[in-house]
């Protein structure tokens, strides 16, 4: 195995659509982190969904590797002198996969329904005005005030991410998952070929028009030098490995860390980490239902939780994860201590003493354990052990991440199908700040799934949007950061970095960024 500076990512390639079985294509199969079951990724922010949403639409615009805001499927824009208006031109050869094209009615209903789902979206359109067609391929966003990061919310780079879909799709409401999964990305779903549990197949779309600039994260030309991609579902990490060492498969997105000593000696096999940053762990409260409808049980659990027992029991090996006090992330502009110490040390006396105050009476705690997803599935096991150690009572229910995604999604009572926390992940890029980072929006209803309402941290959140120095930002978000735990937002449960293993004689091409990336892989000698 050999640690290359290559750019990693997982691939997307395929069979030609409908083409002859003799026929000699480039396919690239690829083992994915989760099952493909939902494929709406506004309606979720499950990273399965929004990979899926990578391969078949587009954005109107685009992070690059350097965090620079570039344009996608836009061709230009204008910002008025008095910051209020923004005119978006679309660049020429904007095609869906049903051969219509992309007009600007598209975009700004796409636009329009991601800004009622995602966090960071929400936060956009609390400013906008209007958002209109001003033309076939124009259209401008109007701000009642000043707002900084109009161009940066429509390039979030991760969940959710505002893909474009046609007028008539991103008509569904917000709170509907699409039927209709048409769109102008770089490849085709093939839905007829869908096999939840089985396989996913991505067909390369043969009108898409790539930019002319190199790629970069999300932006610049999606050059597709595949056929067809294909997920192949392996839920079992070894047989995985297994596949990828005979050439079965290409690329393992997510290989196991106690798996790395099985490729490390193989020439054929490379292994790298694509997202430097790496992601971050979270414990979410649900904060409609008792116990953790109470503040100072919240903080109880705190008391109880750390980072490195579920770094160990998941990770493993201290080369690959970071316990870090900063829920903005370690080693990035907004990171600070500050109130973060409490996620480092469980202080079990301290959490029972918080339960004897807030008159805890033994209300179960509903667990939701994810069981298929290897970085996942040793979390919630321990968040049991510690919060029982801490004086809680524990319900863990297992089920597969599908299951668990659509779950948590339910606002009733854990005993009617509801739930009281889980744990998740996030890359990096999707918690950097507190505008992006879903867990901070505490607009209650609105809110991410555990619905938070503190008017406080709502206050704090509208200051940074507004704020453009650096310095009063990074003030403002460690005033945020202080405020979510003493009020029991979420916990991070530690930053960890995953390994992407590929075979090095049978693929190329890949591009860093904090999701994977399909196009620009190419197969070997194809």
């Amino acid at each position: 195995m050999r640690w290359t500076a290559r750019a990693l990512t997982t691939t997307a390639l395929g069979l030609g659509l409908m083409a002859p079985a003799a026929a000699q294509e480039d396919v690239l199969r690829v083992v994915m982190h989760s099952d493909l079951k939902i494929i709406d990724p506004i309606w979720t922010t499950a990273y399965i969904t929004r990979n899926h949403g990578y391969m078949v639409y587009d954005t109107l615009l685009a992070l690059d590797e350097t965090g620079a805001v570039q344009p996608q499927m836009a061709e230009s824009w204008e910002v008025s002198d008095d910051g209020l208006t923004y005119a978006f031109t679309l660049r020429d050869g904007l095609t869906f996969h049903d051969g219509t094209a992309v007009t600007s009615a598209d975009v700004v209903a796409s636009l329009e329904r991601w800004g009622q789902r995602d966090s960071m979206g929400q936060k956009l359109m609390d400013f906008v005005e209007a958002m209109e067609p001003t033309g076939e391929q124009s259209f401008e966003i109007r701000l009642a005030e000043p707002y900084g990061l109009v161009t940066q919310s429509i390039a979030k780079p991760s969940s959710n991410t505002p893909f474009i879909m046609p007028e008539e799709v991103a008509a569904t409401p917000a709170d509907q998952q699409i039927e209709d999964p048409t769109g102008s990305g770089p490849f085709v779903f093939d839905q007829e070929a869908w096999e939840p549990g089985n396989k996913v197949v991505y067909r390369k779309f043969e009108d898409y028009v790539p930019r002319d600039e190199a790629p970069s994260w999300g932006a610049g030309g999606k050059v597709v030098n595949v056929d067809t991609v294909e997920w192949v579902s392996m839920p079992d990490a070894q047989t995985a490995v297994n596949a990828l060492i005979t050439g079965e498969i290409d690329v393992i997105e997510q290989i196991a860390h106690d798996l790395l000593p099985l490729v490390e000696n193989d020439p054929n096999i490379d292994v790298r980490i694509s997202n430097p940053l790496g992601n971050q762990y979270m414990f979410r409260f649900n904060w409609l239902h008792p116990p953790f409808d109470d503040a100072q049980i919240r903080r109880a659990a705190l008391e109880a939780l750390n980072q490195k027992d579920f770094l160990d029991a998941v990770i493993g090996n201290p080369e690959f994860y970071l316990e870090c006090a900063a829920m903005f992330v370690c080693d990035t502009p907004l990171a600070t201590d500050a109130g973060g110490e409490v996620a480092l040390e469980s202080d079990f006396a301290a959490s029972k003493a918080l339960l004897d105050a807030a008159g805890y009476d033994g209300t179960p705690v509903v667990l939701m354990h994810s069981t298929d997803l290897q970085v996942l599935t040793n979390l919630a096991p321990v968040a049991a052990q510690l919060l029982r150690r801490g004086g809680f009572e524990v319900d863990m229910q297992s089920m597969d991440w599908q299951t668990l995604v659509s779950r948590r999604a339910r606002k009733d009572p854990p005993d009617q199908g509801g739930w009281n926390a889980f744990l998740t992940a996030w890359v990096a890029a999707d918690v950097m700040n507190p505008i992006a980072a879903a867990g901070f929006n505490t607009s209650g209803d609105d809110a991410w799934f555990g619905w938070p309402s503190d008017e406080r941290i709502e206050e704090l959140r509208d200051q940074f949007s507004r704020e453009t120095d650096l310095e009063r930002q990074k003030a403002l978000a460690e005033e945020i950061q202080v405020r979510a735990l003493e009020v029991g937002t979420h916990m991070h449960a530690g930053q960890y970095f995953v390994p992407m293993a590929y075979r090095n004689d049978q693929v190329s091409g890949f591009v860093d960024g904090p999701a994977p990336y399909f196009w620009q892989v190419g197969k070997v000698g194809g």
